[in-house]
């Protein structure tokens, strides 16, 4: 058994409203030491397969036909034993 660990954020040249309005919020708090922020998604994947190397292609696979929009959004996977 494995667990793919997935962070997905969209990148770096497109808008994140979402992060925008967080840090603004953040600043009206008086938080003026946070300069910039980034919201994003993470995603927990266990994989029942015989070896780290399927369960990598597997999540792969899966991140970059369902869970990602390469078009905007770019993702960090991780995999390990369970």
């Amino acid at each position: 058994m494995f667990v793919a660990k997935i962070n997905v954020t969209l990148k770096e040249s497109v808008l994140d409203p979402q992060g925008q309005t967080v840090l603004r919020t953040l600043q009206d708090q008086g938080k003026a030491s946070v300069k910039d922020l980034r919201v994003g998604k993470y995603i927990e994947m266990k994989l029942n397969v015989s070896s780290q190397k399927e369960a990598e292609a597997i999540a792969k696979e899966i991140c970059e036909s369902v869970l990602v929009n390469q078009v905007i959004e770019t993702y960090k996977l991780v995999v390990e034993s369970a």
